[in-house]
C-alpha cells in the first residue's frame, strides 16, 4: 500500500525545509535506506533517506521549493498503484501501521486501562529525550542504532539525536532489552519526552507507553512501524556521501560522524562492510597518507578551477528589473535572533581609537619565532580576555530578577560562513597564550566554514569579538550576541598623520566600537573597560604583567 512521506524535521528549530536536490525521480525503485533527496535546513543541507521500499509514485515538493514541516514530500508504493485518494488528502497509510504490529507489541495500540498509572515493573527504565546543550529545548531523532528487541549494554549508542547545531550520539546508561521506541526517526519532541523503554525481555510495558503518549510527550504510533524504520547499528543504516569521481560512497551514520570529527575524507577510506560500506572500525583504523591527502584535494581543486563563473543577470536598459532569492533556514534564524536582540536589549555604542605601532612591532617579533603565527585579531582577543577579568561587569548577562556576573572568560569569535554567521567559542580565553588563541581560532573558523563544529563549541560565550578589518572596514557597530551583554567591533588598521609629543608624524591606528546592553552595563563601566583594553593593545608587553 502507498505511503506518504512528509517533510522531516531535521533540527529542533526547523519549521520548513527546502528541497535542494532530488536523488530519485518518479518511477524509480526505492530500497530502505536509499537517499531520496537533499534537504536544506537552517544550519546545513542534509541527506534524507527512505524508511520504506517500493516505487517513487509522486513528488510533492520540487527541487528549489520550500514547504513547512509535515508537508507532503513524496508518495512511495507499488508500481501502478492508484494514489488519487492520498493526493486528495486521505490518510490511507495510517491503518497498515496498526495492522503490521506484531502481537507482542500490539498491546500498546489499545488503551491499557489501569496499568498506565501503575508503578514501573521491576528492572524497567524509562529513557527520555536528553538535553544535549544548554539551549536545547527539543531534539530530533536522526537515526536509531538499535531496534525493538535488541539487547542493550551500558555504553551502547542508542540513537543519533540532532540539535539545531549538530548531530550527537546518545548512549545508554542502562543494560537490558529495548522494549519500546517512543520517537520515530525524523520526528522531533521536547526534552524529557519518552524516547525509549529498556527492561527485561518480554516485560509488558503497554501501560507505561500509553501514559506518556496520552500526555502528548510522544506520538501514539505503532511500535512495529517504528521498529521497521529503525535500522540496527551500522548494518541496515546507510549514509551516502559523494566521492571524488562523482560516484557515491556508502557509510554508516556513526562512521560518517567520526570521520567528520577527525577530518577524514570518506573517499580515502576502504569499507569493510557489505557492498563496500564504511563502518566505524574502518574510520578508527584508518591512517591517512600524504599521497592520499594530495589525491583527495587535487580533484576538488580541479573542480573549483573548472567551475564556470555564474552568468551575469541581464538587466534591460530603462526597465525595472528585480530578482528574488529565497531565504535559507540559517538566514531566517539569524534574522529572528538579531531582531530579538536589537529590540529587547537597549543598545548603546562606545568608540575609541588605539595606536597600533607597538602592537605591529610586537607581532613581527612574535611571528619571527619558528612555527608561530599570531594575527592582530588574536592580540585583540587576548587583550579583551585580560580586560574582562579586571571589569567583570562587562562579562555579564541580564535576567529579569538578577544580573549574572561571569568570572570565567569565554570569548565568542564571529565567523562569516557561506549562509550567514556562526560564533565559535574559545573557552577560558584568559588562560590561553597568544599562539594558543591563534591556533584555536584558525581551527574553529576552518571547521565552521565546513559546518563541522559541534554544538558545545558554539555555546557558553560571555563576550563576543567581531572583526571586519580584513575587509577594509574602519569602523562599525555590531548587534549584541545574547545572552552576552557586550560585543566588540574591530576595524582595519589605518596609516595616517597623528600627533605625538607635539609633533605630527605618521602612525597606525585602529577603531574599536563596544556595543553594550544598558540594562547591565553603564556608560562609565564600558568606558573604563575600553581604557584598559586600549592600554593592553597599545603596549602588548603589559599583557605579561
Amino acid at each position: 500500500m502507498a505511503i506518504k512521506v512528509t517533510m522531516p524535521r531535521l533540527s529542533d528549530t526547523m519549521t520548513e525545509g527546502t528541497v535542494a536536490t532530488w536523488l530519485k525521480k518518479v518511477g524509480d525503485k526505492i530500497s530502505e535506506g536509499d537517499i531520496l533527496a537533499e534537504i536544506e535546513t537552517d544550519k546545513a543541507t542534509m541527506e534524507f533517506e527512505s524508511f520504506n521500499e517500493g516505487t517513487l509514485l509522486h513528488i510533492g515538493i520540487q527541487a528549489g521549493e520550500t514547504a513547512p514541516v509535515d508537508s507532503l514530500l513524496a508518495i512511495i508504493g507499488n508500481e501502478g498503484e492508484d494514489i488519487s485518494a492520498l493526493l486528495a488528502g486521505g490518510d490511507a497509510p495510517a491503518a497498515p501501521k496498526a495492522d503490521a504490529a506484531p502481537a507482542a507489541e500490539a498491546k500498546t495500540e489499545t488503551a491499557a486501562p489501569a496499568k498506565a498509572a501503575t508503578e514501573l515493573p521491576k528492572g524497567v527504565i524509562v529513557v527520555t529525550m536528553p538535553r544535549l546543550s544548554d539551549t536545547m529545548t527539543e531534539g530530533t531523532v536522526a537515526t536509531w542504532l538499535k531496534k525493538v528487541g535488541d539487547a542493550v549494554a551500558e555504553g551502547d549508542i542508542l540513537a543519533e539525536i540532532e540539535t539545531d547545531k549538530a548531530t550527537m550520539e546518545f548512549e545508554s546508561f542502562n543494560a537490558g532489552t529495548l522494549l519500546y521506541i517512543g520517537i520515530q526517526e525524523g520526528n522531533t519532541a521536547p526534552v524529557d519526552s519518552l524516547l525509549a523503554i529498556i527492561g527485561p525481555a518480554g516485560t509488558d510495558i503497554s501501560g507505561i507507553a500509553e501514559n506518556y503518549t496520552a500526555g502528548g510527550a510522544a506520538p501514539a504510533s505503532a511500535p512495529a512501524e517504528e521498529t521497521k524504520a529503525a535500522p540496527a547499528a551500522e548494518k541496515a543504516t546507510e549514509t551516502v556521501a559523494d566521492n571524488s569521481n562523482g560516484g557515491r560512497i556508502l557509510a554508516s551514520p556513526l562512521a560518517k560522524k567520526i570521520a567528520s570529527d577527525k577530518g577524514i575524507q570518506l573517499n580515502q577510506v576502504k569499507g569493510s562492510g557489505e557492498n563496500g560500506r564504511i563502518v566505524k572500525s574502518d574510520i578508527e583504523n584508518f591512517t591517512p597518507s600524504a599521497q592520499a591527502q594530495t589525491a583527495a584535494s587535487a580533484p576538488a581543486a580541479k573542480q573549483e578551477a573548472s567551475a564556470p563563473a555564474a552568468p551575469k543577470v541581464f538587466v534591460p536598459a530603462g526597465e525595472v528589473y528585480t530578482e528574488e532569492i529565497k531565504n535559507s533556514q540559517m538566514r531566517k534564524i539569524i534574522a529572528k535572533r538579531l531582531a530579538e536582540s536589537l529590540f529587547t536589549a537597549p543598545h548603546y555604542n562606545l568608540v575609541i581609537e588605539v595606536s597600533m605601532d607597538e602592537a605591529m612591532q610586537a607581532r613581527a617579533a612574535i611571528n619571527s619565532v619558528p612555527d608561530t603565527k599570531v594575527s592582530f585579531n588574536d592580540m585583540v582577543i587576548k587583550a579583551c580576555a585580560l580586560a574582562l577579568k579586571k571589569h567583570p561587569k562587562i562579562n555579564s548577562q541580564w535576567k529579569e530578577d538578577a544580573i549574572i556576573i561571569n568570572h570565567h572568560v569565554n570569548i565568542g569569535v564571529a565567523v562569516a560562513v557561506e549562509d550567514g554567521l556562526v560564533v565559535p567559542v574559545l573557552k577560558f580565553t584568559d588562560a590561553m597564550s597568544l599562539s594558543q588563541i591563534g591556533g584555536s581560532v584558525r581551527d574553529l573558523a576552518g571547521r565552521a566554514k565546513n559546518k563541522k563544529l559541534g554544538p558545545q563549541e558554539m555555546e557558553g560565550s560571555t563576550f563576543t569579538v567581531s572583526n571586519l578589518g580584513m575587509f577594509g572596514i574602519t569602523e562599525f557597530n555590531s548587534i549584541i550576541n545574547q545572552p552576552n551583554s557586550a560585543i566588540l567591533s574591530v576595524g582595519a588598521i589605518v596609516e595616517k598623520p597623528v600627533v605625538k609629543n607635539g609633533q605630527i608624524v605618521v602612525g597606525n591606528t585602529m577603531m574599536l566600537s563596544l556595543a553594550c546592553d544598558h540594562r547591565t552595563i553603564d556608560g562609565a563601566t564600558g568606558a573604563q573597560f575600553l581604557q584598559t583594553l586600549k592600554q593592553y593593545i597599545e603596549s602588548p608587553v603589559t599583557m605579561l604583567a
